[in-house]
């Protein structure tokens, strides 16, 4: 599928346009901004786009109020349709953030139950006990996403609520021509829900993408030809920045090794999981990074290793904000995009990544290893690279079997004879395309 080989960047639009937090009901064109950065995306070398959410919600954008509208706070459908169209011109790809375990109290069938009680058509769309009260004294009791009440669970083993959803998917992919979705808390989901999802998936559109969020635990109980295409490597998120900051690369080889390494035993070999080293939910990578001089060297290991790759916006020029000060400050509006040495890096290795298939499909081999190097091995039926890091501040010669004498280094374009091994510079990272 499209997916396996792209590059992904991904957009908190309600953040990024600079919407203001409460929807104030009033209609502004503020989407119409990410028109303006298509430029810095083709240089950049993306391909998908990933939206967090745009439509109507009570604030943040997980609280949804109407499937069928764009946020007022973004601009109206047919901004957004001049958005997706520009961006397919520009030969990028657009997926959606799909949240169906819970809508928010602004959502109208929920504003219809608390209204009718239970006369109200909908009191089975949700979860429900007119023996209770909620927290906000609404006359009954309703389950709430992990105790937030402000963001109501659906039902979805009510067949209304299925088809209110699948109806507003035809919806996104007749009007926006959407080519998927990411699947809000997914590990939360309803399986049979994920099931008929994917059958609608398969009919809906040629390789519509369903990615789903999963944290922990087993990735194939819901990635599989069945349900999800793909999900989230947050299994791999902690040991990139921490293999760093604790200057143990085993922490992050040994997980690449369980997940998609040579031996029989490995769990998700031949599958492709979105991966990241930040995102709307967590620290910035370059707030995270102990050391900033380890910035293009992460970037590196998160293009070079199996996976498809995702850079947040504003993190490819290094933008800074901690999980702690509050999600505001991970969703910030930068009036326009920078480039600098790090963007450029990542420039490249988008690049490299575009014209060299081994990296999105070939198998994973660990080839060299210490607390502070590595070197592993994307092979394909064609080609062979090595990815080389060196976290350390001293220069480090690897002796290694390279399988032959000459490799061409990708991001420099020079040459490297490895009949007396290879000296790695401090804080380096190189990307060799090795002769067969």
């Amino acid at each position: 599928m499209w997916y396996e080989s792209a590059n992904f960047y991904q957009i908190y639009p309600l953040g990024f346009c600079g919407a203001p937090f409460d929807n104030d009901g009033v209609t502004e064109n503020r989407i119409r901004k990410v028109k303006d950065w298509i430029p810095h995306l083709e240089k950049l070398g993306i391909t998908a786009i990933y939206f967090s959410p745009v439509f109507e919600s009570d604030t943040h954008g997980y609280n949804t109020r109407d499937f069928g509208r764009i946020d007022c706070r973004l601009g109206t459908n047919e901004d957004f349709k001049e958005v997706v169209d520009a961006l397919h011109e520009a030969g990028i790809k657009v997926v959606l953030d799909g949240v169906f375990n819970h809508v928010g109290r602004g959502f109208w069938a929920f504003r219809d139950v608390q209204e009718k009680k239970w006369d109200s058509p909908y009191k089975d769309w949700f979860h429900i006990s007119f023996d209770g009260n909620s927290n906000y004294n609404d006359g009954f009791w309703y389950e709430g996403w992990e105790g937030n009440y402000d963001l109501v669970k659906l039902n979805l083993r009510n067949e209304a609520v299925i088809q209110h959803i699948f109806d507003n998917i035809r919806f996104w992919v007749d009007t926006f021509d959407i080519d998927g979705l990411r699947l809000d808390v997914a590990y939360c989901l309803d399986r049979d829900f994920i099931h008929r999802l994917r059958d609608l998936a398969n009919g809906i559109k040629p390789e519509f993408l369903l990615l789903g969020e999963l944290l922990h635990g087993d990735y194939n109980l819901f990635v599989n030809d069945g349900m999800l295409h793909s999900c989230t490597n947050y299994a791999c998120y902690k040991g990139l920045y921490s293999s760093f900051n604790s200057l143990n690369m085993f922490e992050i080889i040994h997980t690449l090794t369980q997940q998609f390494g040579p031996e029989n035993w490995t769990w998700y070999r031949g599958k492709h999981l979105l991966s990241f080293v930040d995102n709307h939910d967590v620290t910035r990578i370059a707030s995270n990074l102990s050391n900033p001089a380890h910035l293009p060297l992460i970037y590196t290991l998160l293009f070079g290793m199996p996976g498809v790759p995702c850079v947040y916006y504003g993190s490819e020029w290094g933008a800074t904000g901690r999980k702690e000060e509050g999600d505001p400050s991970l969703r910030i509006s930068y009036d326009h995009p920078e480039w600098n040495e790090l963007t450029d890096h990542i420039a490249k290795l988008c690049q490299i990544r575009k014209e060299h298939p081994a990296l999105s499909y070939g198998s994973f081999r660990s080839v060299l290893l210490t607390n502070k190097q590595c070197i592993f091995e994307r092979k394909s039926e064609n080609e062979r690279i090595l990815i080389a890091i060196n976290a350390d501040s001293e220069p480090f010669t690897a002796h290694f079997d390279a399988g032959c004498g000459l490799a061409d280094e990708l991001i420099t374009g020079t040459k490297h004879d490895f009949g007396g091994g290879s000296t790695l510079a401090p804080f380096s990272s190189e990307v060799w395309l090795m002769e067969r």
